[in-house]
């Protein structure tokens, strides 16, 4: 299954091979929507460090050029995990210091939830796009900037449903074979940064200088990782309320992380990354002091977060700074994690894999430091998480603070929330235009959007 998922990423994939490979998902998978959580349950994770101590946004970044800081958690905004198949308008607070009295569900007192049960929801078709796979607003700028899986990434105008014009054109150094092409992209203030495969297959993170609406011609590699397999390459970057750049890497690929690459903290692979991007420095980036390995003792300094096998989008609530996860489970479990800032935003947490899958066993014991997710699905309700924003916008009171979230097969909106220190679902009602549901986007108002691979972008709406 894997290169038909890889197909069905692809913006050149006819009708009838996107008909058998949805037929052969809908065989394996049996994407049912409302199946019965089986136990454990997930629960909602609660403040461990000791009261006074910095919360993830509250350390100090270290002085060097370009990397944005100060910008506060990026307002907007797939890989699928192959092979089996796998495929915010609020001001940030979270910066106060204060730790959540144990048992609260968010990292910060500016957690505002609506009602998640009264919430309706539509959704208006606003543009297609070639293979739109990740979005963000550009501060500075009233224009969205849309990336496509081709290489291109476009200044959009959301309201007219217009092109305005191609900001970058990756085309010529990228590929769409298996899982690659242009993943994902992060703007601050003076700098694009996109994460893409080249033509080698190895994932290349890059910045590039703005200038105006535009980019001056300057870019700079960032790092680059190596990969063994065509999948699983994550492809996530966010800004995050610290101002430092936040970088998802799946476990390199194939079946059961053969290489071990999620447990190996001295691997980028199978990690979330975060460092200080210094595009005009001597050095590239810088490690933040307080990351777990900063010392390069006991992992990479670079690494954040370990235990993923492929994050398929990663965010933060803009209102608290809460870093919410979704990792591509392989056989049976989908996931979603909730990382409180408050708890310095997972710094140092393992996701589990491949120990785990989910809240599950699948070839070990529970790892130290490890973080169960806050939800969990099965292959009877979807193939491949898609993870989304908490809805921090205006237009949809009754779904403030709740996650929204998908599935590439069932390309259905759901949401996850919190409220009350309790874990509820629900299933939104809403099919995605065009279904293969492969991001979500976040406006500079906080509304959200959710991409096709197969080209509409849809503005979620009020029901």
């Amino acid at each position: 299954m894997g290169a038909a998922v890889g197909l069905a990423r692809s913006p050149a994939l006819g009708a009838a091979a996107l008909a058998v490979w949805l037929a052969a998902v809908a065989a394996t998978a049996a994407c049912g929507r409302d199946d019965a959580l089986t136990d454990p349950i997930p629960t909602v994770p609660t403040v461990t460090v000791p009261e006074g101590e910095p919360a993830a946004g509250d350390e100090a970044a270290p002085d060097g050029g370009g990397s944005g800081r100060g910008d506060g958690p990026e307002t907007a905004g797939t890989e699928d995990g192959g092979g089996d198949p796998d495929p915010t308008g609020a001001e940030d607070s979270a910066k106060d210091g204060q730790a959540t009295p144990e048992g609260e569900p968010s990292g910060s007192p500016a957690a505002v939830f609506g009602d998640l049960d009264e919430a309706k929801v539509g959704v208006e078709v606003v543009m297609t796009l070639d293979a739109p796979i990740d979005m963000a607003a550009a501060p500075g700028d009233e224009m969205a900037w849309v990336a496509e899986r081709g290489g291109r990434v476009l200044r959009v105008d959301l309201d007219q449903g217009a092109v305005v014009e191609t900001v970058l054109d990756l085309s010529a150094e990228t590929t769409l074979d298996g899982e690659r092409g242009l993943l994902g992209l992060a703007i601050t203030e003076d700098w694009l940064y996109v994460d893409y495969t080249d033509l080698d297959g190895h994932s290349r993170i890059e910045a590039f200088e703005r200038a105006g609406s535009g980019l001056s011609g300057r870019r700079r590699l960032i790092l680059l990782q190596e990969q063994p397999y065509s999948n699983h390459n994550g492809g996530a970057v966010r800004i995050g309320p610290d101002g430092y750049l936040y970088i998802g890497f799946g476990d390199g690929g194939s079946r059961g992380d053969p290489l071990d690459a999620g447990q190996d903290p001295f691997s980028w692979l199978g990690a979330i990354l975060r460092i200080d991007p210094t595009p005009e420095a001597a050095e590239p980036y810088a490690v933040p002091d307080a990351n777990p390995f900063a010392n390069g003792t006991g992992g990479r300094p670079e690494v954040f977060i370990t235990g993923v096998r492929n994050p398929w989008r990663f965010s933060f609530d803009a209102a608290t700074g809460d870093l919410w996860v979704a990792d591509v489970g392989q056989n049976d479990y989908e996931e979603v994690t909730l990382l409180l800032a408050a708890n310095r935003g997972g710094a140092g947490a393992n996701l589990g894999w491949r120990l785990r899958e989910g809240l599950h066993r699948f070839s070990g014991d529970r790892p130290a430091g490890n973080v169960d997710p806050v939800w969990e699905y099965g292959r009877n309700r979807g193939c491949s998480v898609t993870g989304g924003h908490v809805y921090r916008g205006s237009d949809i009171p009754d779904l403030a603070g709740a996650y929204v979230f998908g599935d590439l097969c069932a390309s259905r909106l759901w949401a996850v929330s919190v409220a009350g220190g309790a874990v509820s679902f629900r299933d939104l009602g809403v099919d995605v235009p065009g279904g293969d549901l492969v991001s979500f986007g976040q406006d500079g108002d906080g509304e959200l959007y959710a991409l096709s691979l197969n080209g509409p972008v849809a503005r979620i709406r009020p029901g």
